[in-house]
């Protein structure tokens, strides 16, 4: 047995041909109106995200400053998570601080485990003097837009190539359905001949 090969024509929907019926032609531009947007607009929407994403944790970063604070209890040391059985690192202690205008305060803040009471520990603060966790390195930032940015483009390109496919299913199916009309035309007038 011999099988048949099908071969692919590139552009074959913009070539002249008998067959070829107008809604070839425009699902065609559709494809390439779409693969281009998807493109085009998924790297920009992801370069944007990511600029922003950047700004947004750089201008964080600025806002947040570090300051002595002084560990008013001993920090506990030896503390072991449930489920996984490794020892904690940092654990939370009180502390005492001043902040920018001369205010004392008090708080619970992550210090290493074991860190003894009257130890100075470093804590971030915000604008208003209240702790803050501790700000994102340059690299994390920087990995957390590209991360962000990638997220955005990736589905902003998705999301276009799902509209230009619902626009040729929808060509499609008009396709279909004016072709069931030619045929309860034409169908008939063909009858069964029989010699």
């Amino acid at each position: 047995m011999r099988k048949d090969r099908r071969t692919k024509v590139l552009g074959w929907r913009w070539r002249q041909n008998p067959l070829r019926r107008h809604s070839d032609a425009v699902e065609a531009w559709i494809v390439l109106v779409t693969w281009a947007l998807a493109t085009i607009g998924g790297v920009t929407a992801g370069a944007v995200s990511a600029q922003g994403t950047e700004n947004a944790l750089t201008r964080g970063r600025a806002e947040r400053q570090e300051v002595s604070a002084v560990l008013l209890e001993t920090a506990p040391a030896g503390l072991r998570d449930m489920t996984t059985g490794a020892a904690y690192s940092q654990v939370q202690a009180e502390v005492r601080w001043t902040d920018g205008n001369g205010t004392v305060r008090t708080d619970n803040a992550k210090v290493r485990a074991g860190t003894k009471a009257g130890a100075t520990v470093p804590v971030w603060t915000d604008g208003h003097g209240r702790l803050v966790p501790d700000p994102m390195s340059r690299a994390e930032a920087q990995a957390r837009a590209m991360l962000t940015g990638s997220g955005v483009g990736a589905l902003g390109g998705l999301v276009v190539l799902a509209g230009g496919r619902l626009a040729r299913l929808r060509i499609e199916r008009r396709a279909t359905e004016r072709w069931g009309e030619e045929w309860a035309r034409v169908g008939p007038r063909w009858g069964r001949r029989t010699g």
